[in-house]
């Protein structure tokens, strides 16, 4: 009899820990340093918008949303729309969101463009910064919240064709139902590339409730900066610079987290190898501690 009960305790403490609900909520930087590494590699050919390269990285973040046991989103991870090329040809892309229901019916969505520039000219352009550093990120963060449950309904949006047009954003804001639910845009793009540990959250011009929220979080070793987002800062406003423009352009409030542009940015040398991997895991958790803050208010 006492064996029996032994077993049974060591097998219900077993299935226990082996829940997804029961794990440390903790930032999983193993997993976040090997995601950017492979969604960056040459095997995935820059994944510009089209091509097998794309469709690749596109499965690679399918199966990381998969094993870390996140919803789909309207039935499906993928969700198509198509868009013209210059030369008058139609490209699919393909958005990858998954989503984390939560005690509202209010939803805070996390983006991140997945596509890159692809190969020119026999050159792979592997985006690792731009915006592999996003695409990992969103994996880890989503990661994380599967392990609880969140105030606001959490959507974790990787986004295609955001090179050269902020097409996978566009698509996504065309559902007028779905917007009215949206109160907050957190997007991603660019966030693990810097010498000065610093990392900017830009929108807290058009929003200053946000800042508020974000000057109470633990930034540790990154000097969180705010900045790039007024009107006359000219060249240097990023209000529209990246996926966050679709949602402002409907009066979503939005923070964008990213680094200035720096040697790398949109060269073939943006690849694994330059990126400074405790910037970038320290660049990660200030962000996540910005979404639990922004989600707790």
């Amino acid at each position: 009899m006492k064996n029996t009960v032994l077993l049974f305790l060591v097998s219900a403490l077993i299935i226990g820990c082996s829940s997804p609900k029961q794990r440390a909520l903790t930032l999983d930087t193993d997993h976040l340093i090997e995601d950017i590494r492979i969604l960056s590699s040459d095997e995935m050919q820059g994944r510009l918008v089209g091509t097998e390269g794309n469709a690749m990285a596109r499965e690679y973040i399918i199966n990381r949303f998969t094993e870390a046991e996140l919803p789909v989103f309207d039935g499906s991870y993928t969700h198509d729309f198509s868009l013209e090329r210059p030369n008058g040809n139609t490209v699919e892309g393909i958005n990858v969101i998954g989503m984390v229901e939560g005690l509202s019916d209010s939803l805070i969505v996390i983006t991140a463009h997945y596509d890159h520039l692809g190969v020119r000219d026999g050159l792979i352009f592997n985006g690792a910064d731009d915006n592999a550093s996003g695409t990992a990120a969103l994996i880890a963060i989503a990661d994380y919240f599967t392990g609880t449950t969140p105030n606001h309904t959490l959507i974790f949006a990787a986004l295609d064709a955001e090179e050269g047009g902020l097409n996978g954003a566009r698509a996504f804001v065309m559902d007028s139902v779905l917007m009215e639910r949206v109160v907050l845009n957190i997007n991603m793009d660019m966030i693990s590339q810097n010498d000065k540990n610093e990392l900017y959250a830009v929108g807290t011009y058009h929003y200053p409730e946000l800042k508020t929220i974000l000057e109470t979080i633990d930034t540790g070793e990154i000097s969180l900066l705010f900045g790039h987002d007024r009107p006359e800062d000219q060249n240097q406003d990023w209000t529209f610079a990246s996926d966050h423009a679709p949602f402002h352009r409907l009066g979503i409030p939005f923070i964008y987290f990213g680094v200035e542009d720096h040697e790398h940015y949109h060269r073939p040398t943006d690849t694994f190898e330059t990126i400074p991997q405790e910037f970038y895991k320290q660049s990660v958790q200030v962000i996540l501690n910005a979404v639990i803050a922004m989600d707790n208010n």
